[in-house]
Formats: C-alpha cells, sequence, structure tokens
C-alpha cells in the first residue's frame, strides 16, 4: 500500500470549558476547573477507543493547550504538539490549510481549536458522510470538549471538503 493510499485519521477537538473574559483578554483565557476535569476525560475517551495521535495542531490560546494537555495528562500517549496562531478563531477554510501542512507520517492528526471554525470543518469534511448517529449528534450542536473522529483516505496535502467521512462523535464530561 502506498502512503498516499493510507487510511488516516482527523480528530477535532472543541478547548474544554473555560473562565469567562472580555474580548480583551480572549486569547489567554484558561481552562475552568470542570474544564480540566472534561480534558482529562477527553484523554481517557481517546485511549480507551485506541486513537493514539501522532500529530496535534493546536491554537496558540492558553484554553486549548490546557486542553492538549489535560489529554495528555490522561493517559493519551504524549506526541508532537506544533502551536499555530492562525487555528485561533480560524474559520473552515483556514483550518483545513493548516491540516494540509500536516505531517505526511502523520496517521493521526488532532486539531484543538474553537467554534465556530472547528464544528464548521467538521461538516465540510464529511459532508453528511459516514455514521449517522455520528451526524445526528453532531446537528445537535459541538459544545465545548466535544470531538469529531474522520477517516480520510490520501495524503494531508490532498485533503477537501467533502473528502472524509465521520466515524464518531462524542461530547467529553467528567463526572462530578
Amino acid at each position: 500500500m502506498t502512503r498516499a493510499a493510507q487510511d488516516r485519521t482527523l480528530v477535532l477537538l472543541r478547548h474544554a470549558k473555560a473562565e469567562q473574559t472580555g474580548w480583551d483578554a480572549d486569547h489567554e483565557r484558561e481552562l475552568t476547573a470542570r474544564g480540566h476535569r472534561d480534558a482529562a476525560e477527553a484523554g481517557r475517551w481517546l485511549r480507551e477507543h485506541g486513537i493514539g495521535v501522532d500529530e496535534v495542531l493546536c491554537s496558540t490560546a492558553e484554553r486549548t493547550q490546557q486542553t492538549a494537555q489535560g489529554v495528555w495528562d490522561a493517559g493519551c500517549p504524549e506526541t508532537e504538539l506544533h502551536l499555530d496562531r492562525r487555528i485561533y478563531n480560524a474559520g473552515p477554510e483556514t483550518l483545513l490549510d493548516v491540516v494540509r501542512e500536516a505531517d505526511e507520517d502523520a496517521d493521526v492528526v488532532m486539531v484543538v481549536g474553537h467554534a465556530p471554525g472547528l464544528p464548521s470543518l467538521a461538516e465540510l469534511l464529511c459532508d453528511g458522510e459516514g455514521s449517522t448517529e455520528g451526524h445526528q449528534a453532531m446537528a445537535g450542536g459541538f459544545p465545548t470538549c466535544a470531538l469529531a473522529v474522520l477517516h480520510y483516505s490520501g495524503p494531508w496535502r490532498g485533503l477537501d471538503f467533502g473528502d472524509a467521512r465521520l466515524e464518531r462523535f462524542h461530547v467529553c464530561r467528567a463526572d462530578g
């Protein structure tokens, strides 16, 4: 099997619950206690479902970095983390450009970002293809610490809207 034909997984994770502050401090917002617990739950969920991540593309916002750290602290194996300012409050086209730059050796790439760009990217990439249950759940909203797991065959640089299929959609919430 050639590398270009290899099946790939793209995990789109919206950051966990963050403190509420004014717009001028938005980039520095940190996770709440619940946000930290939910990020850890996301790490446990990924580990339990056998989804190891090869590369993380993460917004430079404090809350996204703390979300990624919570995922690793909960047992999802640490991986290469790339901070990219373009992900911060980006639209789906910009996010797609970032994903296209992912390492071709990475079979599983995770993007940790924000709404509304990340949910829009998920919808545009899979365009109704894949899990009916997943699409129904995603249609109900893409809250904090929700993740969409998409599959795609081909090189990252060739990914385009409509090329992926939704495997799962899950909202990570810790008890308590």
